[in-house]
């Protein structure tokens, strides 16, 4: 059963202030000591305590409103100083008066001139299979420290497939025939009808755009579908 009274501020003022107005109204009729009798302490102590509610609660509101205007004001005074800001940055950073030393200073962008040189893969790709087309399977490749991402690390061209139809995980690339390399996973390898309820066992390694080789994958094996 719910509760009689409200649990939210508003109607809690609206619903005590009724119950307060009545009460005292008719004192009597609900058997409570009514004037010139004394009057009853949870009466006196209900109207004490409505008279400090109805004086905090109003000042609360009051101040709630306040505060809104003035988180209103403050956003409309910070985009103001934003786009001022902004525009003197664009203006020093395009200036030949302004060297690097001054931009760090300011804050502003430091631009890297200097090309982040690009070295070998360190990190494996991570490799899974789905076979849900007859004679595919489609090859995922993610990197090893972001398994959930589809990026591929920094620096990296793509992923080298190989794989090896049927018998035991290959031990080696030489076991294996290239498949491709893929610059956006996944890969779609598409098999013969006469490779079909065969093992595939896929291998990959990384790529940098300058042609250097990571670190091989761990064997993925998957059955040919039919």
């Amino acid at each position: 059963m719910p509760d009689f009274i409200p649990r939210d501020d508003a109607g809690f003022d609206t619903y005590v202030g009724n119950f307060a107005t009545y009460l005292n109204a008719n004192l009597a009729n609900l058997g409570l000591p009514a004037p010139p009798a004394p009057p009853d302490a949870d009466v006196t102590a209900l109207n004490t305590a409505r008279t400090d509610w109805t004086t905090k609660y109003a000042a609360h509101v009051a101040a709630q409103a306040a505060a809104e205007a003035a988180s209103i004001a403050k956003v409309a005074s910070r985009g103001s100083l934003e786009a001022i800001v902004r525009r003197l940055a664009r203006r020093l950073q395009a200036s030949s008066a302004v060297d690097d030393a001054e931009r760090a200073n300011l804050g502003i962008t430091v631009r890297d001139v200097v090309p982040t040189p690009v070295t070998a893969p360190t990190t494996k790709p991570v490799l899974t299979a789905d076979t849900s087309q007859r004679l595919r399977v489609t090859i995922g490749f993610a990197d090893e420290g972001t398994p959930t991402s589809k990026a591929k690390p920094a620096g990296v061209l793509g992923c080298e497939l190989f794989v090896k139809l049927g018998g035991p995980p290959p031990t080696d690339l030489s076991e294996c025939q290239f498949l491709a390399l893929d610059t956006k996973t996944p890969y779609t390898a598409t098999f013969d009808g006469a490779d079909a309820n065969q093992t595939a066992h896929f291998i990959g390694r990384w790529v940098s755009s300058r042609g250097e080789h990571g670190p091989l994958s761990q064997t993925v094996s998957a059955t040919v579908p039919a």
